[in-house]
């Protein structure tokens, strides 16, 4: 899941930034308003964190912007007015909810899983390969009911995975899926880090191959032998 949080307190924006990439979100940063909806249009976001006070436009300005072209992303508005009006002004201009600051971290993982289930009603709460199990709510990863513990990017990769099934994904495509538009590392990290999860899955009973290198295009999980009837 891709997180675009438009803060202009950068010391702010990276501790948040930091605390949601520690919960498997990829997170993006814009310092204003108008970056804000620079990148909300180049980019897919599942969500957006939107600060109420920024320069170049505010955010409840970028916020009835976004609705008025069609943007039907949830957007969490951060304000550090905890008056009626500014939740009224932010309601109206489309915003889905607001957190208080400071900000309490636990509310806001709730607030934002709670948004992410609202707009993805129709996505199962598990995903599911075989004997292979993802809860995102909780994200735990289990294969036939033995836990894995994963690095935030194992997990993020196995994500994308599952939710792709048989699609073969390119390690480019896994890179703008997982990694920040900040940060983006060369091709070789994703076998690195590809090789550690099919290790870890190895571990705990898992086909070595249930990963599938497609030859000079990516990755795939392994076709289910109840699939091939």
């Amino acid at each position: 899941m891709r997180i675009l949080l438009v803060e202009d307190d950068l010391h702010l924006a990276e501790t948040l930034a930091e605390a949601l990439s520690d919960q498997h979100y990829v997170v993006d940063i814009a310092i204003d308003g108008e970056a804000g909806w620079h990148q909300a249009k180049i980019l897919d976001y599942d969500l957006m964190l939107l600060d109420v006070m920024l320069p170049e436009l505010d955010g409840i300005s970028l916020c009835h912007r976004l609705r008025s072209h069609g943007y039907s992303l949830p957007i969490l508005m951060l304000t550090a007015c905890d008056t009626l009006t500014d939740e009224i002004n932010g309601l109206d201009a489309g915003a889905d909810d607001y957190v208080i600051k400071p900000v309490d971290l636990q509310k806001l993982f709730a607030r934002i899983r709670a948004l992410l289930r609202r707009n993805s009603p129709t996505v199962s709460p598990v995903l599911s390969w075989g004997d292979l199990h993802l809860n995102p709510s909780t994200c735990e990863v289990s294969y036939e009911q033995v836990p894995v513990h994963l690095t935030p990017k194992e997990y993020a990769l196995l994500e994308l995975l599952l939710r792709n099934g048989r699609r073969v994904l390119s390690r480019n495509v896994m890179i703008e899926h997982v990694w920040s538009l900040e940060s983006p590392p060369e091709e070789h990290a994703v076998k690195v880090h590809i090789r550690g999860l099919r290790q870890k899955l190895k571990s705990v009973g898992a086909p070595e191959d249930l990963i599938e290198t497609v030859h000079s295009r990516g990755y795939r999980l392994k076709q289910l032998d109840y699939q091939m009837h």
